[in-house]
């Protein structure tokens, strides 16, 4: 009886044992569990048990210019805002605007988080987890640069035109906070590039206007000195009335001839009255000569100051004409640039967040189950490919 076994007890008796069973598993299975079952689920452990909530604020903004333009054919108002588009100063508002999205990811505008938010502190929350969080208390610009451009996104859509600016943090006011003071800084940016390019648009017009303006000055300032050194306020006037002078004494000296000639002919040479029509002839011709060099003759003359006057009159007109055409040219070079100015429309405004959105903890981890499968899968053939070939 005692070496008689029922068919059950057999089994269980060359039955291997558990431990034997679990080796053979393990050895069969070994990779699989290495290489895919053992990180799934130290990975499901840190995003379930450990990973820290990161909430994330949003903005929408366009960027237009005065004229109320878009940036590009299908960009909207953003680009336009930060200078994003196309044709005229809409291509300019869309080359500024995406400069204002790369300047919101930039070192300058960490610095300036800094100091205004104290990025370091709003990046080391205690509740954020050892990989999520700034590792480092005191890190260099460059790392706290490449932290900062892993927590905040700025977007634009060549299709519609709008920027997207996302930021993330360990807390919905830190969130909120950094996307509000990321705006304003992006219209601050505008800003700065309207003031500069205002400037650049009106400045050689303005230098041109100036100089017009100084040589008009100076020309007028020789007219004065001319009239003082000749005292003389109106020497065309003085001209125009000597000229008036001297034909009226030819005039008067004529008459007085042709009267001579008559009386001569009538009473003879001699008496009283040919003799003082004689001294009136006498007198009228010396005056006539005196004024006539006064007027052209010589040195100091009148025409010779006339001449020097009227050069200076005409080139006065000319430099006026010069100054109101750069004048004019100055107040449309103003007025398109105004029409290019920027700015910004906010579309969205950063919103204070409720739920936390990152980390995608189910989303991470099938994504990760799933590249381990094919990992695996790859190797498995491999390794099934090469024992068949050595067989």
């Amino acid at each position: 009886m005692h070496g008689f076994m029922t068919p059950a007890e057999a089994e269980v008796e060359a039955a291997p044992p558990l431990r034997t069973r679990l080796r053979r598993l393990w050895k069969r299975h070994k990779w699989f569990v290495l290489t895919v079952v053992a990180p799934t689920l130290l990975l499901a452990t840190y995003l379930y048990g450990l990973a820290s909530d990161q909430y994330v604020s949003e903005a929408h903004f366009i960027v237009r210019t005065q004229g109320g333009s878009n940036p590009t054919p299908s960009v909207g108002g953003i680009t336009a805002a930060l200078g994003f588009g196309g044709g005229g100063g809409a291509g300019a508002a869309s080359t500024e605007a995406q400069s204002v999205a790369d300047y919101l990811t930039s070192h300058d505008v960490v610095s300036t988080l800094q100091k205004r938010l104290n990025l370091v502190a709003l990046f080391r929350r205690p509740e954020a987890d050892f990989a999520s969080r700034l590792t480092v208390a005191d890190p260099t610009p460059e790392y706290l640069l490449r932290y900062y451009q892993q927590q905040v996104d700025v977007y634009f859509d060549t299709d519609n035109g709008i920027t997207t600016l996302k930021a993330r943090a360990f807390r919905p006011k830190d969130a909120y906070d950094l996307s509000k003071t990321l705006l304003a800084l992006g219209e601050q940016r505008v800003n700065e590039m309207n003031i500069r390019g205002f400037s650049d648009a009106v400045a050689l017009s303005r230098r041109q206007l100036d100089e017009a303006e100084v040589a008009l000055a100076e020309v007028q300032t020789r007219l004065t000195r001319f009239r003082q050194s000749g005292r003389d306020v109106d020497p065309a006037g003085t001209a125009q009335a000597q000229i008036g002078l001297v034909s009226r004494l030819s005039q008067e000296l004529s008459a007085a001839r042709a009267q001579l000639a008559t009386t001569q002919s009538l009473i003879g040479s001699e008496g009283p009255q040919v003799e003082a029509l004689r001294q009136q002839i006498r007198s009228l011709e010396g005056q006539l000569a005196a004024q006539s060099g006064r007027l052209a003759g010589g040195s100091s003359t009148i025409a010779e100051g006339l001449g020097g006057y009227e050069r200076l009159r005409i080139q006065q007109e000319l430099l006026a004409k010069r100054y109101e055409a750069a004048a004019a040219t100055y107040q449309q070079a103003r007025q398109n640039a105004v029409r290019q100015q920027l700015y910004v429309v906010r579309v969205v405004e950063p919103n204070l967040p409720v739920k936390s959105l990152y980390p995608k903890r189910a989303l991470t981890l099938i994504t990760v189950l799933c590249a381990l499968l094919v990992i695996y899968a790859i190797g498995w053939l491999i390794a099934a490919g090469v024992r068949e070939h050595a067989a």
